[in-house]
């Protein structure tokens, strides 16, 4: 996993003085280290430079307050590369996440501190999505449903609507239910969720809404309830989860269901399967 953290680090959205800007956006907008950058970016920016940093801001701080018109001033900004840029801006806003969430559970930080080797001609979208989400999902420490119950919880935060309207079958299978997963909007309170549960929730908003100012306490309570093993793919998978950013960002979010849920399964390579 290391290997692929670092390689998402040292990949590009094709633009350096773009890659730049992002990282730095990002950085400051979570008040945590950027993400090391290649070039060094002069203080005066083109317009487009200025949009594009304005939608990563946004992007980091709060997804869902990405309207149509920025939306629409990004795709005219960047065109056939749009997906490209937003994938190097989901890459410089999460590691720094994970990466904050390793230091306060007391994990090695896998990726962080190798010599940068900069890839200018891979795509991230290709590295994140192909291949690093599935090397998430294929980790086992953590059962099924609490996997689920974290995802659902991402979801709700980002408003993904597509990732709402889903319900993993393995997790159904082995215990999730539609009561179950209700309680997760007033986890605090629930009486039906364990405190597990409760503890990989608090992780989880902390890595959403604070991540710079994560509370020893929520850490103690990952600690506590979570192995090592169980604790670094927990971060991780809130960063898979995450990836519907990126839909939401660009408005691709929408579910593929006009009522009910959609069905799906993690199969042993980690790829998501539908009912046929």
């Amino acid at each position: 996993m290391a290997d692929r953290l670092a390689g998402l680090v040292a990949m590009s959205s094709g633009d350096g003085r773009l890659d730049t800007l992002v990282r730095l956006t990002c950085g400051r907008a979570l008040s945590l280290a950027p993400l090391p950058s290649e070039f060094d970016l002069p203080d005066a920016r083109t317009e487009g430079e200025s949009v594009v940093a304005a939608f990563a801001e946004q992007f980091a701080v709060d997804v869902t307050g990405i309207g149509a018109d920025q939306r629409m001033q990004l795709l005219s900004t960047l065109g056939d590369n749009a997906f490209r840029v937003v994938t190097a801006i989901f890459i410089a806003d999460f590691v720094p996440r994970v990466w904050a969430g390793f230091d306060a559970l007391a994990l090695a930080k896998p990726g962080d501190g190798a010599e940068v080797v900069w890839d200018h001609e891979t795509d991230p979208t290709k590295a994140l999505l192909k291949g690093f989400v599935p090397a998430v999902a294929r980790l086992r420490a953590i059962d099924p449903v609490t996997t689920e119950i974290v995802r659902l919880r991402g979801a709700a935060q980002h408003n993904c609507r597509l990732c709402k309207s889903r319900r993993e079958g393995t997790a159904l299978d082995a215990g999730g239910s539609e009561p179950l997963y209700a309680e997760i909007e007033h986890y605090e309170t629930s009486a039906q969720l364990s405190d597990r549960h409760k503890a990989a929730l608090r992780y989880v908003d902390a890595l959403i809404w604070s991540p710079s100012r994560i509370d020893p306490e929520v850490a103690a309570g990952v600690r506590t309830h979570f192995s090592q093993e169980a604790a670094l793919e927990l971060t991780l998978d809130v960063m898979r989860n995450a990836c519907n950013k990126i839909m939401v960002s660009l408005g691709a979010d929408a579910p593929r269901v006009e009522e009910g849920t959609e069905w799906f399964q993690i199969d042993a390579d980690g790829r998501t399967v539908f009912a046929s």
